[in-house]
């Protein structure tokens, strides 16, 4: 427990410094934390992370996460594109590769791009926008106000399972918990945000934040049952790995901005 609490406030220090920081040091941050979750990814699914069709991927999350804002320059395709011509890409794979890279790797592998590649982009692209320090500390404010309300609830009052066959320690208590301290979370950023956030936005985001950060956190713990495993990594004592700390994160930005709840 002590590992994990130094670990913690450690990364946390660390991040928020980069946060404040933003720009072009920022996106390359979260650049790099995007290549390191896609390789643990890439470990879980018990492929080499040194093979080809694993550096091909390594070439996606590159085209998705690329610092083109800070580095004022447009993407060479848009978004859409981007992600068919990386499908078609992995699908050729398996032809010129006759089937030792079967359709199963290859359809993994470009589900990782995506998983990893536009969350991470999403983190990155929210700090560019204006007022973009506060924009991402509210989102971080309430996934890990949720994280801590369903940890903290659960243990005083959690009975019910929520999804046992998943992930067998959390309960609807611990989640409803958690959407109370997100949503609360949220309204202080509200209040003192001189008339940036509305209240009524603030709980749409708090809400967000709690259920699509709790189930984003459920995903993982499907995906590590599957394959047999605890943590994806061990980068961060106590807490395991990038995709570990950060799989309420990539679910979270990519939904806020494609529902439109922050500012253009």
């Amino acid at each position: 427990m002590k590992q994990r609490l130094i670990t913690g406030i450690v990364a946390g220090i660390l991040f928020l410094g980069m946060v404040l920081w933003g720009g072009l040091p920022y996106h390359l941050f979260i650049l790099a934390m995007a290549w390191i979750g896609f390789y643990e990814f890439v470990r879980m699914i018990g492929l080499s992370a040194g093979s080809g069709s694993a550096w091909l991927g390594y070439l996606g999350i590159t085209v998705l996460v690329f610092p083109y804002q800070p580095l004022n320059i447009q993407p060479l395709l848009p978004l859409a594109n981007m992600l068919w011509l990386l499908l078609v890409l992995f699908m050729l794979i398996t032809v010129f590769t006759k089937n030792q890279v079967t359709i199963r790797t290859s359809a993994l592998l470009f589900l990782g791009i995506v998983y990893v590649g536009i969350g991470f982009s999403y983190i990155a692209e929210s700090r560019h926008m204006d007022h973009g320090v506060f924009w991402t500390f509210l989102l971080l404010a309430g996934i890990w106000a949720s994280d801590a309300g369903a940890y903290f609830v659960g243990k005083a009052f959690g009975k019910t399972k929520l999804w046992p066959a998943i992930s067998p320690n959390k309960t609807v208590e611990g989640a409803l918990g958690g959407v109370v301290m997100a949503a609360a979370a949220a309204v202080v950023f509200a209040v003192f945000s001189g008339g940036l956030l509305s209240v009524g936005n603030a709980l749409i985001i708090g809400l967000s934040c709690a259920v699509v950060g709790q189930l984003g956190d459920l995903v993982q713990s499907a995906y590590k049952r599957v394959y047999g495993i605890k943590d994806t990594g061990n980068l961060l004592p106590g807490h395991g790995g990038i995709l570990d700390r950060c799989d309420s994160w990539i679910v979270v930005f990519p939904f806020v901005h494609m529902l439109m709840l922050l500012p253009a």
